[in-house]
């Protein structure tokens, strides 16, 4: 008897722990369950918040090219043009008809216009070989308040194949040239002196699109 007790009760154990290894394999697969779950609900989230999120910017890309787009074919008010303009290598000083030069006969070396900012005066037959090349040139006289000139060296840097110098000489206040396109601004803060160099760095008009701005004059 006491032997077959023995045996009894060590079945009644093997039993319970038979039943607590079954209880935790029910609650691993549950838990593994639940795990799965929320990692599906939190990838199908983040998918969908990923494709949200690039549908956005895709969507604010395709606005920001339509507005570059739109720049570029409507004419800049204000904007005066010459056409015909010859494009000899010249040793020589060039009497340009307008002030500053935008294109015609010029030196054989062109300003580099990589963002270059100059604090003095450049060689206008220079200036204009780079704008051969599909530069825009800005310019500024003594009536161009510090704070704008800071501006225009700030969107000059960081604009390639563009150039900055003062032009004494010049009537307004700030001047933005192309070859064979003009722009008179009174301040930097004007809308147009960003779409004149949306619409016109290496725009339509550039005689020799992608010809080099580095590699040139620097003073």
């Amino acid at each position: 008897m006491g032997s077959a007790k023995k045996t009894s009760a060590a079945a009644e154990r093997r039993a319970k722990i038979e039943e607590l290894r079954r209880q935790e394999r029910a609650r691993e697969r549950r838990n593994k369950t639940i795990t799965v779950a929320v990692c599906a609900v939190i990838f199908t989230a983040l998918a969908g918040g990923t494709g949200y999120l690039l549908v956005t910017i895709k969507g604010e890309e395709q606005k920001e090219d339509k507005k570059q787009e739109s720049a570029r074919s409507t004419p800049v008010k204000g904007e005066k043009t010459w056409a015909e303009l010859s494009r000899n290598h010249v040793p020589q000083t060039v009497s340009y008809p307008m002030t500053p030069a935008a294109g015609g006969d010029h030196a054989q070396a062109w300003m580099n216009c990589d963002g270059d900012v100059y604090a003095k005066e450049v060689p206008q037959e220079n200036a204009v070989h780079a704008l051969e090349h599909g530069a825009v040139w800005v310019t500024y006289n003594t009536k161009a308040p510090a704070a704008d000139v800071k501006t225009l060296e700030e969107t000059v840097s960081k604009t390639p194949y563009s150039l900055l110098s003062p032009h004494p000489k010049q009537k307004s206040p700030i001047t933005v040239t192309a070859w064979g396109k003009q722009l008179e601004l009174n301040t930097a803060s004007d809308p147009r002196l960003t779409t004149f160099l949306t619409k016109y760095v290496q725009g339509p008009q550039t005689p020799e699109p992608g010809a080099a701005c580095t590699n040139g004059l620097t003073t």
